[in-house]
C-alpha cells in the first residue's frame, strides 16, 4: 500500500487552495472533517456490534461446554 508523505500532503493542500480558493477551502475542510467523523462513528458502532455478537457466542459456547461437562460427570456417577 503506497504511503503519503508530508510533501505529497502539502502539494494536495496547495492544489486544493488554488482550485477552491482561500474562502472555500476552510468550508471544504469542515465538510471533510464531518464526513470523517461520521465514518469513524459508523465504524465504531459496527465494531461494538461485532464485539457484542462474538461475546454472546463465546458465552453460549462456555455454557454449552459447562453443560456437557456436567452431563458427563452425571453419567460417570451413575
Amino acid at each position: 500500500m503506497p504511503q503519503i508523505g508530508w510533501l505529497e500532503i502539502l502539494a494536495i493542500v496547495i492544489i486544493a487552495i488554488l482550485v477552491l480558493g482561500p474562502k472555500e477551502f476552510p468550508i471544504a475542510l469542515k465538510k471533510i472533517g464531518s464526513y470523517f467523523g461520521k465514518l469513524k462513528n459508523t465504524i465504531s458502532s459496527f465494531q461494538r456490534e461485532v464485539n457484542s455478537v462474538t461475546e454472546n457466542i463465546d458465552i453460549e459456547k462456555d455454557i454449552a461446554k459447562k453443560n456437557s461437562n456436567e452431563e458427563n460427570k452425571n453419567k460417570e456417577n451413575e
